[in-house]
């Protein structure tokens, strides 16, 4: 099996955690486990220490710096960068192992999936599969499977606190690199709990549209979590 480094973001995350670190347990043999935290105040690095995660820390509440992080610490061939509020498969890995002996400079994402039975959620499902498999414009929140080359050689994640994913996959050289698994990773609907769905993808993209046209992440962000 292909050597992996699963790179975990986290920030008060003990009820979504040992879901996720169950996934992962079973490749402790062929990899590791990384988590890096931003100051939780949780049992988060506790349920990370249970299951022999190894714990980096960050020196503030920033996503790309986060991840950054988990890449620099990490040591085997290719990197898995998830959220922690996912679940995979139990097979996942298994199923994984042909693709990560092919090419190297592919980057791979999983189908989007929402652990919510909710209609309006089949749609938003429909919606960014089509939108990442058409357009090439996967979020981090589908999981990423980046050879460490490919990572290090474009760069990494900058570290800005969010839009980190949308602002490397904009400096890749060939978005055609771009792949979609034939797996389904299962996102929490948290996020979008509570709200108007479509509403929040306006704002979302409006967001988006700030960010492109120069301005900081810095104030993004804080309208982003101001209104979130």
């Amino acid at each position: 099996m292909s050597r992996i480094s699963v790179i975990i973001p986290t920030i008060n995350e003990a009820n979504n955690l040992p879901s996720l670190l169950s996934d992962l347990a079973f490749i402790q043999n062929e990899g590791e486990i990384i988590i890096v935290d931003c100051g939780s105040k949780d049992k988060t690095i506790d349920i990370a220490n249970i299951y022999g995660a190894k714990v980096y820390m960050s020196k503030e509440k920033n996503r790309g710096l986060q991840l950054n992080i988990g890449a620099k610490k990490s040591v085997e061939e290719w990197l898995v960068f998830l959220h922690a509020d996912t679940r995979l498969s139990h097979d996942w890995m298994i199923k994984i192992n042909s693709v990560l002996k092919g090419d190297k400079d592919y980057i791979y994402y999983f189908k989007f999936k929402i652990n919510n039975k909710k209609f309006i959620y089949r749609i938003l499902e429909i919606f960014v599969n089509f939108r990442s498999k058409f357009f090439k414009q996967p979020y981090g929140d589908q999981g990423l499977i980046i050879h460490r080359n490919t990572y290090f050689k474009n760069s990494g994640f900058r570290e800005i606190p969010l839009m980190e994913d949308v602002d490397f996959f904009r400096r890749l050289n060939n978005k055609k690199d771009l792949k979609q698994l034939n797996l389904t990773i299962l996102t929490s609907s948290r996020k979008w709990e509570g709200t108007n769905i479509f509403l929040q993808a306006l704002k979302n993209w409006n967001f988006r549209r700030r960010w492109l046209k120069g301005e900081s992440a810095k104030s993004i962000y804080h309208d982003y979590y101001k209104n979130n």
